[in-house]
């Protein structure tokens, strides 16, 4: 590095965003994530030990990704290497290869690519990283908001660990903005401001998990508030409110609000009242509660409390988390507005519920009573000699398609767990059952 290039280096550092001047250089410094950089823990132990092996780190935006991969360049002693996985090509990672094959021979050490963004790569860039990621060439580290399973090559996959970094606790991102609002060096305590306790209380909470997203909100208030009369910026909850465009709503994820809002939700959609349960459902979104984490209560309702009343709930319910994934806010609340007033106007029935319920009772009750002879698998060596499937009966053989025979273990003869209640779709299970029944016994 030349002097100019480490005097636009030094520079860039001092005028960059807060959200990267604040980014942490130690492990001590990181805030969240205890469940894997806990003092316990195996990540933990391996960046102390400046013993990595390949890893991937999958999780939402600002929970850490980049700082923990930072952590590691400012703590290894291989030379690390850091790429864009948005702008990068073959022809980059060629480079890293080649440098790290030198660097290899030359001095015996180890090289660290980090990819940001991962999954941006397609099939052919992930599989040339293969071999050299195998024999130690490089050791991969790997960010993605995506999940690796569905976009990293499985062969990447099973040569990495994965850890899953969560959104970061409330408490942790209050404070790293107090960090912010005071620290003289890398913070914005040079500003003189300060921060009010609700106001603190408001962003931490808003942010969702984002320490990026708070740290802006926090740098935009700074910059954009004027001093007091005893000269020193004040950031109040109206601040916080108008650097982040939203009002405040007494919304605790971690408290009683948090609960009784979602069970408002959930009894509402139960209960077949649509215009309750887009109420809450507006309460929730216009506090920043996750949409993944209210999608997944709708297809539990839909399962729970809709059933097989209407099948399709669970459907709908089920594409409109898939579709939330994908196109994000603010477009998701109209998706999910969708499937919370379809599952509280469908049909309602927990016989499915019930049923799943009775029959644990029942298998832990009964322990793992002997299957029907005939119900078991003919098919692997020697078993059709010991009598399994002898005498089972192929229901496509008979009329409906369907034809008496044991299926439960026989000290189970005659149990029901799934009753349907006949209502909405249950209703034409109900006459199937009892039709196809009635036929079978004609026809004996």
């Amino acid at each position: 590095m030349d002097l100019f290039e480490y005097m636009r280096s030094t520079n860039m550092e001092k005028e960059a965003p807060l959200a990267a001047r604040m980014r942490p250089k130690t492990l001590d410094e990181v805030v969240g994530q205890d469940h894997i950089i806990g003092k316990d823990k195996l990540l933990y132990r391996a960046i102390a030990a400046d013993k990595i092996s390949s890893i991937i780190f999958y999780g939402p935006p600002g929970t850490g990704k980049t700082t923990l991969a930072k952590v590691i360049a400012n703590t290894t002693s291989a030379e690390f290497t850091q790429i864009n996985a948005t702008v990068a090509g073959k022809k980059d990672m060629e480079e890293v290869v080649n440098k790290a094959k030198d660097i290899q021979g030359m001095y015996g050490k180890r090289t660290i690519l980090f990819i940001d963004e991962i999954h941006r790569f397609n099939k052919g860039q992930q599989d040339y990283l293969l071999p050299f990621v195998e024999d130690g060439t490089v050791i991969l580290i790997g960010a993605t908001t995506e999940n690796p399973y569905f976009e990293v090559n499985s062969a990447l996959i099973s040569r990495s660990v994965i850890f899953e970094l969560k959104p970061i606790p409330k408490e942790a991102i209050a404070e790293l903005l107090k960090r912010a609002v005071y620290d003289t060096d890398r913070g914005m305590g040079a500003y003189n401001a300060v921060i009010e306790e609700d106001a603190l209380e408001f962003l931490a909470d808003i942010s969702g998990g984002d320490a990026r997203h708070a740290l802006n909100a926090i740098e935009l208030a700074i910059l954009t508030t004027g001093r007091g009369e005893d000269g020193k910026i004040h950031l109040t909850l109206d601040v916080a409110q108008e650097c982040i465009q939203k009002r405040a709503v007494r919304y605790d994820k971690n408290g009683d609000n948090h609960y009784d809002t979602i069970s408002a939700f959930i009894k509402s959609m139960r209960g077949s009242d649509p215009d309750a349960a887009v109420y809450y459902l507006a309460r929730m979104l216009y506090a920043g509660e996750s949409i993944t984490f209210i999608a997944r209560r709708i297809m539990i309702c839909a399962a729970e409390d809709v059933g097989n009343a209407d099948p399709n709930a669970l459907v709908v319910a089920t594409n409109a988390s898939l579709a939330i994934e994908r196109i994000g806010m603010p477009e998701a609340q109209i998706i999910l507005a969708q499937a919370a007033t379809y599952v509280a106007t469908a049909p309602k029935s927990n016989a499915s519920c019930n049923a799943i319920f009775a029959a644990l009772d029942e298998v832990k009750s009964s322990g793992n009573l002997p299957i029907p002879p005939h119900l078991q698998d003919a098919h692997y060596k020697g078993a059709a000699k010991l009598g399994h499937g002898t005498g089972y009966k192929y229901s496509h053989d008979y009329p409906n398609h369907y034809c008496k025979q044991q299926y439960l273990p026989y000290e189970l003869t005659g149990r029901e767990f799934y009753v349907p209640d006949g209502n909405g779709y249950e209703k034409k299970i109900q006459e199937h059952m009892k039709r196809i029944k009635l036929e079978a016994d004609k026809n004996e």
